[in-house]
């Protein structure tokens, strides 16, 4: 009798809440969604791709809907016209963050400029400071040699493999190459060996709070939780901040040392934090910020490099066109320069075509309203969690045709761009929130996947063929692979060799080059100015039977005037110039004079 009561008394309490429910959707006009069950509400809804999980509850409840998650209200957006409802028309209402608990170690969420509200005035500072100081057009433009040692360390890493036959980790590889131009571009110094296991903590570190922080954590959807960390998040990455923080700290009076001595020129993002006022950014605030640079622009850049090869290799033909175009306006083996990428036109299109099927992050940061908001006829609930599904968007069928599929072509003719201004195609953002790194990225991304496709062919590890290649998706604060992708490089540099041919002067000595892997990256990496240059120093080491028939009276008198020299110590006859030949190249003299009497 007593488990009866017990379950007529669950029943009741399921039926009330789905009155109170219904009753809060129509005294309110609370947007649609499924409806929620009691205490963990439409958690067993997200799965473990909780992206495609909701864009397909989209498709039913609309693209605005509502969903209880937990303890917590949250309203999705899938739609390019209400995201830019959000982020553009009413971004002031939603423009303060939803902070996840796990960012609340070491108080990282109150120094952040991710996490502050825009009405503080610390946020202000810092977004101005990086605006100014780090992603500026000046700045970038300076830096611009880091970037290119960076990728030319990652080109000769992947040569290296292709002498062996090895097959690249291309998310490792990338991760490891973005994470050195970021100490660079902050430090001026590489923090660890890229290609290396030495020194891999500081890898291992940045990595591992990039995981954590991508993690469903419970205690966000059930506050009373947070005293507790049920899930240890929140003391895991308190331990990794408090390492990488020591690291970055360390650095920071070794520049402060450097700077006092006055050997240390103003070049790189530290120098530049550390000459603005401590009124307006403070020691705390710089090493978090450093932290944020390392956290969000590793993985970010990386996932993306990742996802833009696999696609090309799953479609050959896509590749074989960009290897095409690259080969007709660079030249085949040469690296991408940051000018190089507004001439190829078809280059880019594959990085946006990559930014909308595989977005860097498949929900933009989570925003929260502070007051019940109106919109779009409906009312959004104090202290709501808003996000919006940039990977639906892209996936629309109403925006694209066959969304599904790689099609770099489908931008060829279009304006659309992911600046921030064309809501279709969003992977940064928009608004006062968008990410400040999108500068970066525009440089960063299309130059290194240009320069691994004109420097390598390359071919699936193990003989995948193409169309089996696994392209499933790991959802984190970034969208990675699954499987990591391993591709094999093989070196292909036979038209820069015929190109130095054709370019060497009528009358040097033909000299045929060996194709071996080693001697053809030096080349590739020449331009055809310096080719040149080697083949008339080697024509004019050459002596001539002309110079020594025309000199004969000279070096007679030359010899003569070195006895002069010797003997009465004079320079009456000879030039100051000639003198100098004689007394430094004594040798060369008698030899000729010897040649001259034969």
């Amino acid at each position: 009798m007593e488990y009866v009561n017990i379950c007529l008394g669950f029943f009741f309490i399921c039926f009330l809440v789905r009155g109170l429910f219904i009753s809060l959707r129509r005294s309110k006009r609370v947007a649609p969604g499924p409806f929620p069950l009691p205490i963990i509400g439409n958690l067993l809804l997200l799965g473990d791709k909780p992206h495609i999980s909701l864009a397909q509850l989209a498709k039913k409840h609309g693209p605005i809907m509502n969903l209880k998650l937990g303890q917590i209200n949250t309203v999705v957006i899938s739609s390019s016209v209400l995201a830019k409802q959000v982020l553009q028309k009413q971004d002031l209402a939603f423009s303060n963050r939803f902070v996840p608990d796990a960012l609340r170690a070491c108080n990282h969420s109150g120094l952040s400029v991710v996490w502050l509200p825009v009405n503080n005035s610390q946020w202000r500072t810092l977004r101005k400071v990086m605006n100014s100081h780090i992603f500026s057009g000046n700045k970038l433009d300076a830096n611009e040699h880091l970037r290119t040692k960076k990728i030319q360390d990652l080109i000769h890493y992947c040569h290296n493999c292709s002498k062996v036959g090895e097959a690249v980790d291309m998310g490792r590889a990338s991760f490891r190459t973005s994470l050195n131009l970021i100490s660079n571009t902050i430090f001026s110094k590489d923090l660890t060996d890229p290609f290396s296991d030495s020194a891999k903590e500081f890898k291992e570190l940045v990595w591992n709070i990039m995981v954590e922080v991508g993690k469903p954590n419970l205690v966000d959807y059930f506050p009373l939780l947070k005293m507790i960390d049920p899930q240890g998040i929140r003391w895991r990455l308190t331990e990794y901040f408090t390492k990488v923080l020591h690291l970055i700290s360390g650095l920071i009076d070794e520049r402060i040392k450097e700077r006092k001595m006055g050997n240390r020129a103003n070049v790189d993002v530290l120098d530049a934090l550390l000459n603005i006022s401590t009124d307006e950014i403070d020691r705390n605030h710089i090493e978090h910020l450093c932290l944020e640079m390392f956290a969000a622009g590793t993985d970010t850049i990386s996932n993306t490099l990742e996802w833009a090869m696999a696609e090309l290799l799953k479609n050959p033909h896509t590749l074989e066109k960009a290897q095409k175009e690259l080969e007709q306006i660079i030249g085949r083996g040469k690296l991408i320069d940051e000018a190089d990428i507004t001439k190829l036109p078809y280059l880019r299109c594959i990085v946006k075509e990559t930014f909308r099927i595989h977005p860097q992050v498949p929900f933009l940061i989570q925003r929260k309203t502070e007051e019940d908001i109106d919109f779009c006829g409906y009312t959004i609930p104090k202290d709501s969690q808003v996000l919006v599904n940039v990977w639906a968007i892209g996936r629309d069928s109403s925006l694209w045709e066959d969304p599904l599929d790689f099609k770099p072509e489908r931008f060829w003719e279009s304006e659309i761009d992911f600046k921030g201004r064309d809501f279709e195609l969003i992977p940064f953002g928009a608004g006062r929130r968008i990410c400040p790194g999108l500068p970066l990225a525009i440089k960063m991304v299309p130059a290194a996947l240009g320069s691994l496709l004109n420097t390598f062919n390359w071919k699936l590890h193990g003989g995948i063929a193409p169309k089996d290649l696994d392209m499933e998706e790991s959802f984190g604060i970034t969208l990675a692979k699954t499987q990591p992708l391993l591709a094999i490089p093989i070196p292909g540099f036979k038209l820069v060799v015929k190109r130095a041919t054709v370019v060497k002067p009528k009358k040097a000595p033909a000299t045929k080059e060996k194709s071996t892997s080693s001697s053809t990256v030096v080349a590739a990496a020449k331009p055809k100015a310096t080719i040149l240059k080697k083949k008339v120093v080697v024509k004019k080491s050459k002596p001539t039977a002309t110079a020594t028939k025309q000199g004969k009276k000279t070096v007679t008198a030359l010899a003569k005037a070195k006895k002069t020299l010797v003997k009465k110590a004079t320079i009456a006859k000879v030039k100051k110039t000639s003198v100098k030949k004689v007394m430094k190249k004594p040798k060369t003299v008698k030899s000729l004079a010897k040649k001259a009497k034969k």
